[in-house]
């Protein structure tokens, strides 16, 4: 083969230019880390404040320095709301309240003081 005569030019070359990220799944992300601690707050279940969890750690791990300059609250800041809604609620298991009485729907209706 002849590698002497190289058909390329020089002038006709493209330059890389990379894409424009997609902004869509991060801020849904971003919304649903924000969102599900308050959820797991207010509805005190337990399954949405794990799950809350798991989405602020894997959006604090995931942002980029774009996402960073663009959030103005950091993701170790939903790190902590979605551990302290996992507080709340557990938080009725080492402190019940008095009063309460832990009854099945079957049981017969407590007596009325006289």
């Amino acid at each position: 083969m002849d590698y002497t005569k190289d058909m390329r030019q020089p002038d006709l070359v493209i330059p890389y230019q990379e894409p424009p990220p997609k902004g869509d799944s991060v801020e849904f992300q971003s919304t649903l880390s924000s969102t599900l601690p308050m959820a797991a707050i207010f509805m005190r279940n337990k399954y949405i404040g794990w799950a809350a969890v798991v989405f602020s750690l894997q959006s604090w791990l995931g942002e980029s320095e774009d996402s960073k300059k663009g959030n103005s609250t950091p993701g170790y800041f939903a790190v902590g709301m979605s551990l302290m809604s996992l507080l709340v609620t557990y938080l009725p298991l080492f402190l019940p309240q008095p009063g309460l009485q832990q009854g099945t729907a079957t049981d017969a209706p407590a007596p009325l003081p006289a």
